[in-house]
């Protein structure tokens, strides 16, 4: 077809970290397990040397405790680990520190060089 543009790649967003293939809704669905942490989410993606590394960077619930935040976020580094077999660090944040976006949310921030 002479009309059809070059096709550029992929356009969901799956990400590829370290061999892994991750989807970010595999991400949403283990924090939306987790009472203390709010489904308000980003992806930081960065490289660290040689390899790439992965931040989540999530809310906690107005009404959860720092400490009850805390334990949380370790609780779901565990359960990223166990479920999609990748290493990450979670930051947990205030609520409503995590910016909104009509539309499609912008979960994945790609920090890393070109």
């Amino acid at each position: 077809m002479r009309r059809i543009e070059k096709i550029t790649g992929r356009t969901d967003d799956m990400i590829i970290l370290r061999g892994v293939n991750l989807f970010p809704t595999q991400v949403e669905e283990l924090i939306l397990g987790i009472p203390a942490l709010s489904p308000h989410f980003q992806l930081h993606l960065s490289r660290q040397g040689r390899l790439d590394a992965m931040t989540v960077h999530v809310e906690r619930r107005p009404d959860a405790t720092l400490a009850d935040a805390e334990a949380a976020g370790t609780q779901l580094v565990t359960q990223i680990k166990n479920t999609i077999g990748v290493s990450t660090g979670i930051v947990v944040q205030a609520p409503e520190t995590i910016e909104r976006s009509m539309g499609k949310m912008r979960r994945i921030i790609d920090e890393r060089p070109r």
